[in-house]
């Protein structure tokens, strides 16, 4: 099973993976998922916030409700990591993947994550093993053998100077606690909501994310006509949402150095491109 509202990668990746066990892909909603278990599913992988909308699922529920299924449960963190809690072991997801350029702030091309349950990790057999997840990488030997662990994930050479922008970004992290963080996130979001709603003329956008702060990840997304045409006028005032087709702006609110100030500033910005 795979996320119909997911980011079209998920889905690529879904579909080969279906294709190469002879398994079959069903696309279904986050809500459709609970009715839609069966016997017959093998794995069922889901977004924790919704790359248009910036809808929070909830994680806890869908994950015991597949597991009592007997399936396993694949998460996709790129819009969640670095913005709220996640609690991958406390819940007990089995698998995850994520990036580290958006909240994590790793920058462009920085590298991607895999997660794996520490019980299961034993059992990982990864699609794509390489030279650097080898039990012994300098050992030279025709046959694979694993590493132990999580090193197993890896594959090949990683991007050095990727890691090492990663590095630096995540040390500003020594010290700050993911619930502050979030707590930030909403006190941002709230406020950007509050600013739309008198500074932007009446109907001129539609405000596509919830605003209960259980279903909220740290982006807000409006719709509106022209859509396209009004965030590449934003950018060239300084203001960098993006677009989603066909009519979505979509503004993430990084809380580790988004401020108050900025965020009064996009909606007023907003409301003079809109005017």
């Amino acid at each position: 099973m795979v996320d119909a509202t997911t980011f079209p990668t998920d889905g690529y990746i879904a579909e080969s993976a279906a294709r190469m066990t002879g398994c079959t892909l069903r696309p279904v909603t986050p809500s459709e998922v609970p009715g839609a278990l069966g016997d017959r599913t093998a794995a069922v992988l889901l977004n924790h916030v919704d790359y248009r909308t910036g809808r929070l699922h909830d994680l806890p529920s869908l994950t015991a409700a597949v597991h009592a299924a007997g399936a396993y449960a694949v998460w996709d963190l790129c819009h969640s990591a670095g913005a709220l809690p996640v609690g991958l072991d406390r819940h007990g997801v089995d698998l995850a993947v994520g990036c580290t350029y958006k909240y994590l702030n790793g920058g462009p091309g920085s590298p991607a994550f895999l997660y794996v349950r520490a019980d299961l990790q034993d059992r990982f057999d990864s699609p794509l093993p390489g030279w650097n997840s080898h039990a012994e990488p300098f050992g030279m030997r025709p046959g694979y053998e694993p590493a132990a662990g999580a090193v197993r994930g890896r594959v090949g050479t990683p991007d050095i100077l990727s890691m090492l922008a990663l590095e630096a970004a995540l040390e500003v992290w020594d010290g700050v606690a993911v619930d502050t963080v979030r707590a930030k996130s909403l006190a941002l979001t709230d406020f950007f909501l509050e600013c739309v709603e008198e500074y932007v003329p009446e109907g001129r956008v539609a405000c596509v994310t919830p605003r209960a702060h259980a279903e909220r990840g740290s982006q807000i997304a409006l719709r509106c006509p022209d859509a396209g045409a009004v965030m590449e006028r934003l950018i060239e005032r300084g203001v960098v949402g993006d677009f989603r087709h066909p009519d979505v702006l979509r503004f993430g609110f990084t809380p580790l150095y988004v401020g108050f100030a900025d965020v009064e500033r996009a909606a007023r910005v907003l409301a003079e491109v809109l005017a």
